[in-house]
């Protein structure tokens, strides 16, 4: 019995030695839950390419703003910093009205951000989860006003904020940007899939109103997306230039990208003058990504991970 009972467990004891030698050759990395995974060598040196690739642009924009009009036009250009980096920036503040057409972008990018935000994610889970007529010819309508050209939209719009007397203020700008149809299309499309309907019809029973519904249910669902839409949203704001350098004035109330078109003018522009403006224009949005975007990143990859 000893013998036959022998026979029996050695090819377990052999097979668990042979699977525990095998998974030290693989290493613990592999498969393994909570482990941190690193990339090679070949990895970081192609990410690294990309970032200095990525930072050369404003890396080039802080030089050019600390150099002067006369050795940007020499060859070969520089390619370190300048002397005279506060004294262009300190043009481009005064000459630019920077600070007022600062704290008008920031408005008008906040307003924007929240609205776009708020009525994109409302719109979006009424098409997403609600069911009413006409439902879908309403989304293709939606998604079709994408298909349009801002272009063909301006003359009639500057005529309609004509009419209000709202040209060279801020509504002009804010009102006709407050909700896209991307941002609809992409709640939508996100809510499809990250909000259960079950959770929706518990919630209905438990006797929660729509509003109650909303802030609960759909506002925590949609955070992370709400969080991607948000960013591409300031940011596009922020830069918006079309629209704005029509409907405002650089005497007025002009945002940062239509005070930037008054800088350097002259028979010979002043490019360290308009590079240091560019400069100034840029700062803020560093340091929003910067305070901001480990809350960004935590969310997305949150609604990721429940996904």
């Amino acid at each position: 019995m000893t013998d036959v009972t022998r026979t029996r467990r050695a090819p377990r004891t052999g097979g668990t030695g042979t699977a525990a030698r095998g998974r030290r050759r693989d290493g613990p990395a592999k498969g393994a839950a909570g482990r941190q995974l690193h990339g090679g060598k070949l990895t970081y040196a192609v990410l690294t390419l990309f970032t200095i690739g990525s930072l050369f642009p404003l890396v080039w924009t802080a030089i050019a703003a600390s150099r002067t009009n006369t050795r940007l036009a020499q060859t070969p250009p520089p390619f370190w910093f300048g002397g005279n980096l506060f004294k262009n920036l300190e043009i481009a503040w005064t000459d630019a009205n920077m600070g007022t057409a600062l704290l008008n972008t920031l408005v008008v990018a906040g307003t924007v951000t929240v609205g776009t935000v708020l009525f994109s994610t409302l719109a979006g889970f009424a098409f997403a989860k609600l069911r009413f007529r006409f439902r879908g010819l309403l989304l293709l309508l939606v998604i079709g006003t994408m298909m349009v050209p801002p272009q063909l939209s301006v003359v009639p719009l500057f005529m309609m904020v004509a009419e209000f007397g709202w040209t060279d203020q801020l509504q002009a700008v804010i009102l006709p940007t407050l909700v896209s149809a991307f941002g609809v299309f992409f709640m939508r499309q996100y809510l499809a899939e990250a909000l259960p309907t079950e959770i929706i019809e518990a919630a209905r029973v438990d006797g929660a109103g729509s509003l109650r519904l909303i802030w609960h249910v759909v506002f925590p669902a949609a955070r992370p997306a709400m969080a991607v839409l948000g960013m591409l949203t300031f940011v596009m704001a922020w830069n918006d230039f079309f629209w704005p350098i029509i409907a405002l004035t650089q005497g007025g109330e002009p945002t940062v990208q239509v005070a930037l078109a008054g800088l350097g003018r002259g028979q010979i522009p002043d490019q360290s003058v308009i590079m240091a403006g560019a400069l100034l224009g840029t700062l803020p949005l560093l340091v929003a990504f910067v305070l901001f975007g480990k809350q960004i990143v935590g969310g997305i990859m949150q609604g990721a991970v429940k996904g």
